[in-house]
């Protein structure tokens, strides 16, 4: 997959990405997603983002993504919205890592009009390593860095 081009956007509060991105996941509006106004609800945003982050650890780990040793969990998860989202717009989450320290990292995602390429919403995500038998925080995974590193072609 290559990483996309995102032209300029002509809403000026749209910030340019820090880094590309390389996995996308296009995604589909059902009916029940659209609220009274007509458009998209806010939390289905979300909603694609968290399928998105599935579908990225699963895509960057060699063996795939094996429920059962999940070891981080989301601390906090912000969201900026630019332009509403309408039935039946084709919509596409990218989704990149921004920084990885030794005991968490930030995911940035972008919700994008695939025709257009015009940014709906961009959500940032940090996640910690959490130790599920202990309910403590530790480290994330060496290994796992190093997939992701691979992956995005950068160091973390």
């Amino acid at each position: 997959m290559t990483a996309p081009t995102f032209l300029p956007s002509d809403n000026p509060k749209v910030p340019a990405a820090e880094h590309p991105f390389r996995h996308c996941l296009p995604v589909q509006i059902r009916f029940t997603d659209i609220d009274m106004l007509g458009h998209l609800n806010n939390n289905i945003y979300l909603s694609f983002m968290d399928l998105a982050k599935l579908e990225y650890f699963n895509t960057i780990m060699p063996e795939g993504l094996d429920l059962n040793k999940i070891n981080m969990v989301v601390v906090h998860i912000d969201c900026d919205f630019f332009a509403p989202t309408y039935f039946p717009e084709a919509l596409e989450v990218w989704t990149t890592i921004q920084a990885v320290s030794q005991r968490s990292f930030r995911l940035e995602q972008r919700i994008v009009n695939a025709t257009t390429g015009q940014t709906k919403c961009i959500g940032r995500t940090v996640m910690a390593g959490f130790d599920p038998a202990t309910a403590t925080s530790c480290e994330i995974n060496h290994q796992w860095i190093a997939a992701a590193a691979e992956y995005e072609g950068r160091p973390l």
